[in-house]
């Protein structure tokens, strides 16, 4: 049956920046196919109700309250999984973000946070993740890039290069770990979470992007939890190297941050 395909049992992920949005809804749709998952975030709060939703379907659930881009972090949270499931299956590198700000107004001490918290943190948990994705019948990496990293706009240039080189990280390790790890990313386009409220909880933002938008409607996190459980799957066998754009069809920034000429 090809729906088989789509199960994760006896498979354990790891997800970043899991507390809530797009981080809990790829771990919800981890443990509704099956697998256990290792959670990480700064709020012990938010990560104890993704737990609560993981766990609602009969699935383990390790939290881990952290800082992750303090020194360490990353490898303890690899480390950790292992001694609580023996293994790791998975690696969902969610954990980025920057605001958006115009060019003159990043300093490269800005930029250079951006890369390292956008990208930096993927390439040191892939690389703590690897000897045990290594001994995995069905390992792979999950890069959680954005729309951003492909599509040039204003106000975007630190976040944008960060998640561009996001996407050149993803196929330069789909390279380098085949054929017994793959590594592919997603690039959501706006999705509907707490860290887009601004937009969403505005008449006016929330008609210019939903307008510029062909689906006309703002992405959900199970939208992207969905395409995380198909490349983590073993429907995804013959899959590595690639991005998959999840934005609803737009070809173009959906929202005017409202940056001048210079």
């Amino acid at each position: 049956m090809s729906l088989e395909h789509f199960r994760l049992d006896h498979h354990v992920a790891v997800v970043t920046a899991a507390g809530r949005g797009i981080g809990a809804g790829i771990a919800v749709a981890f443990a509704e196919a099956g697998a256990d998952v290792a959670i990480a975030a700064r709020s012990a709060d938010q990560l104890a109700e993704t737990a609560k939703a993981v766990e609602a379907h009969g699935k383990r659930c390790l939290v881990i309250a952290s800082d992750l881009a303090s020194d360490g972090a990353l490898s303890e949270l690899a480390q950790a999984t292992v001694d609580e499931f023996g293994r790791i299956d998975t690696v969902v590198n969610n954990l980025g973000g920057t605001f958006p700000s115009p060019f003159p107004d990043v300093s490269r001490e800005k930029f250079e946070k951006a890369i390292s918290f956008n990208v930096g943190t993927a390439y040191e948990l892939t690389q703590a993740a690897l000897p045990h994705l290594l001994q995995s019948p069905n390992a792979s990496v999950i890069n959680i890039a954005s729309v951003a990293g492909i599509m040039a706009g204003r106000a975007m240039s630190s976040y944008g290069t960060a998640k561009a080189a996001m996407i050149s990280l993803t196929r330069q390790l789909a390279q380098e770990l085949a054929p017994k790890v793959r590594v592919n990313a997603i690039a959501p386009g706006f999705i509907e979470t707490h860290a887009t409220e601004i937009v969403t909880t505005s008449d006016d933002m929330r008609a210019t992007a939903i307008s510029n938008t062909p689906m006309r409607r703002f992405g959900q996190p199970e939208d992207i939890g969905h395409a995380a459980l198909y490349l983590a799957s073993p429907a995804a066998s013959f899959v590595t190297g690639v991005l998959l754009p999840v934005h609803g069809g737009a070809e173009g920034p959906v929202l005017d941050f409202g940056t001048p000429d210079l």
